[in-house]
């Protein structure tokens, strides 16, 4: 629960803003709708259970699921409204009730209508207008009255009459009473006395279509459909007939089952044979070029086939091993020296067995090109030896498709015919329904919507939910690393102190300090120096590793400024670049860096250089640059010197603080970590993600470092809240340096 009043904390403006958005969006579409009146009306429908017998007995059917749905469906059918708007005279005395503008629908189809100039009411208008023009021709063609082919024009463009019934339609609602078989008919419109009308129009519109749906079916239709279906049978008993009698002289039977195999034999064949001929291309390619070079053994091993020959790798390794030893030899012994003949012949035979691994493996280029080019013929062979089969195939099905489609028309039309004489049949012998207006609508005397309290209320909760909702999303999309709580619950470390992201423009990261020493900023790094001083029993750690998990992260700048606060209390503190892949210290400090670190521990001096290590003048610090970039940095980082200079360095210096590579790209950290008292790792709020921490703390871990805890860099309001901001403005505000803050003056 206090995390997620955390996150809400943190991201209060966003939810306050979506709420605000949600909840004035409400209003403004709120106050901008018209008020609308429903008018409702009550009908019974049920089925007729007598069924016009005879006899006057009940006939009790099966009970109809669809019954409801296909009643509920012809209430609201185009036809019906229709006729609604023929009886009532809607697109003659009460068209301005509809059609304010001609050609263009002014409102809603459920009668709620936006001001002219409002966003809501062209969004709504172009809705109706796709569902109008979707809801009338589709239901129109399905129950063709008289009354709405009079309606028709032949122009093709709708009529006033349509447009409206258009409208009806899609504002009617419809709402069974529970337990009973009445229905509530609701029409709901601007006027009320046109709402009234409508709905009660929809009921008598609705008897009326049943009445023209029970009587539209003749006798003579269902004799003619018979009579065609005797004619359709004979045609496809003599199809069939002479389709069978094709089969079983040409054996069809048998060829059918071949042409259904060929084309897939030949699917198969030509995707062997691309695969081959890219094949072959490949060997060849291989084969030309070791061709082309001839006998060079030189230039035959730089061929990528050769080059990549795991044999050929090991034997130049060895050769290569052979010549240096045979150098080696060669300062001592003289070229008949026993150990310099038997070097002599190792070293022949290795040149013999790369020879012969040579010329076997061009040997076997030439088999692979060989065989591909086989692979290829045979395969074309086949392929065209299946093409010829399928053109004998589909020579014998040709006149088989002919007799096989006749039998298939005449089946279609026949099962076509049998089919509308079934429904038919079904529609003849099917029970009238009862229709009964229970209740005739009332004059609706208070409008019905716009509910305004009731919609505001749901804005607003609905902006809430939303902006809680985005909050909670965000937080949950973020994997990186911003509070130094979460830190230290997910990882079990101390956050020694969180450092505040200064604004790039007109400040100086490096010399930020030396500027303002009352800063802030400052403040922080003496926290930071408090939180180690004291993180081991006994005494402070003298020997400190400074390192991040990727670049970019402040692990450079961090050692520098913790150096420069060290140096406050009279500390002497030395300063050694371990990063010797990318070196930033002699570019901070403005030092020398032709002559450092990878000299000593190449070899190539000594501690004692006087430009080794190097005094910042005025200031306690001094700085061992990282000196040329050498090929192996982790080697050097590992040697026995490296421990040498530590120990010697902590003779002459209080603190030595090592600035070294980020853990997740080289492994020169996770050298350097077993050989210091503590480890420092420099994380950047919302940058360093979580994936990230638990890859390099789990190495650090493995490689025995003492984690003395983490470092946020660059932190933000955003991602710390107001702890840090809040002490570091009220220290801005007490101090008596010229550091100037947002929340308080010099």
């Amino acid at each position: 629960m206090i995390d997620r009043l955390r996150i809400l904390q943190k991201r209060k403006y966003l939810v306050i803003t979506v709420a605000l958005i949600v909840f004035l969006t409400s209003v403004l579409f709120t106050f901008s709708k018209i008020p609308v009146y429903t008018a409702t009306t009550q009908v019974l429908v049920e089925k007729n259970q007598e069924n016009g017998r005879l006899d006057g007995l009940v006939n009790y059917m099966a009970w109809d699921p669809d019954f409801k749905a296909t009643q509920f469906e012809l209430i609201r059918s185009f036809n019906v409204a229709l006729r609604v708007v023929k009886n009532q005279h809607l697109d003659t005395e009460y068209k301005q009730y509809f059609l304010k503008d001609p050609g263009v629908y002014s409102r809603a189809s459920s009668g709620v209508v936006s001001t002219a100039t409002s966003f809501f009411s062209n969004a709504v208008s172009s809705i109706t207008t796709f569902l109008s023009t979707l809801t009338g021709p589709e239901q129109a063609p399905k129950m063709a009255a008289p009354a709405e082919e009079e309606g028709k024009e032949n122009t093709g463009e709708k009529s006033d009459a349509e447009k409206i019934a258009g409208m009806i339609q899609g504002a009617l609602t419809l709402t069974p009473v529970r337990d009973t078989k009445i229905v509530s008919v609701s029409y709901t419109h601007e006027h009320p006395e046109i709402a009234r009308l409508v709905a009660n129009g929809v009921v008598e519109a609705y008897i009326e279509e049943t009445l023209d749906i029970k009587t539209s079916t003749t006798r003579h239709s269902l004799k003619w459909m018979t009579a065609k279906a005797n004619e359709e049978r004979k045609k496809l008993d003599e199809s069939e007939r002479a389709l069978q009698e094709y089969m079983r002289n040409n054996d069809i039977v048998t060829v059918e089952n071949k042409l259904a195999v060929l084309p897939e034999r030949l699917s198969k064949f030509s995707a062997e044979l691309s695969a081959a001929q890219t094949e072959e291309k490949k060997y060849a390619a291989v084969y030309h070029q070791i061709k082309a070079v001839g006998k060079d053994s030189k230039k035959l091993e730089a061929i990528p086939l050769l080059a990549d020959n795991s044999e050929l790798q090991v034997l130049r390794g060895e050769l290569f091993s052979a010549e240096q030893h045979i150098r080696e030899l060669s300062k001592r012994y003289g070229e008949k020296h026993p150990m310099m003949i038997k070097t002599r012949a190792d070293q022949k035979l290795l040149l013999q067995k790369r020879r012969l691994e040579i010329e076997r493996i061009i040997q076997v280029s030439k088999n692979n090109y060989d065989l591909a080019k086989t692979r290829v013929k045979d395969l074309a062979k086949m392929m065209e030896e299946t093409k010829a089969e399928m053109l004998n195939m589909n020579e014998r099905l040709a006149e088989y498709n002919v007799l096989n489609r006749d039998k298939e028309m005449n089946r279609t039309v026949y099962d076509a015919l049998s089919s509308s004489i079934k429904k038919t049949n079904v529609t003849a012998q099917a029970m009238d329904v009862r229709i009964w207006a229970v209740k005739k609508a009332d004059l609706p005397l208070a409008p019905s919507a716009p509910k305004k309290k009731k919609e505001l209320l749901v804005g607003l909760l609905v902006g809430l939910g939303v902006g809680i909702a985005l909050a909670f999303f965000l937080d949950y999309l973020d994997n990186t690393a911003s509070s130094a709580e979460e830190l230290e619950k997910r990882y079990g470390l101390t956050v020694l102190g969180a450092v505040e992201d200064l604004p790039k423009k007109g400040k100086n990261i490096e010399t930020f300090i030396q500027d303002n020493p009352l800063s802030a900023f400052a403040e922080s790094y003496r926290l930071i120096r408090s939180s180690l001083l004291l993180s081991t029993p006994d005494h402070p750690p003298r020997t400190l590793l400074v390192t991040s998990m990727m670049q970019q992260e402040g692990k450079s700048t961090t050692t520098k400024n913790l150096a420069t606060i060290l140096a406050q209390n009279e500390k002497r503190i030395l300063i050694v670049d371990c990063d010797m892949r990318r070196p930033r210290q002699h570019s901070m400090f403005g030092v020398d860096n032709s002559y450092g670190l990878s000299n000593y521990l190449s070899g190539n001096t000594d501690e004692q250089q006087p430009a080794l290590i190097q005094q910042i003048p005025d200031s306690k610090i001094s700085v061992l640059p990282s000196g040329p970039i050498p090929p192996n940095p982790a080697e050097l980082l590992g040697s026995k010197r490296m421990k040498t200079l530590l120990s010697k360095s902590m003779e002459r210096f209080d603190f030595v603080l090592l600035d070294s590579p980020p853990v997740q790209q080289v492994t020169d950290s996770l050298l350097l970590a077993s050989l210091v008292d503590g480890t420092v790792t420099v994380l950047r709020a919302g940058k360093t993600t979580f994936d990230m921490l638990d890859s390099g703390i789990k190495k650090l871990r493995e490689s025995n470092a003492h984690m003395l805890g983490l470092v946020l860099n660059r932190v933000t309001k955003k991602h710390a809240g107001q702890g840090y901001y809040g002490y570091y403005s009220y220290y801005s505000r007490k101090g008596k340096g010229g550091y100037y803050t947002e929340e308080g003056k010099k």
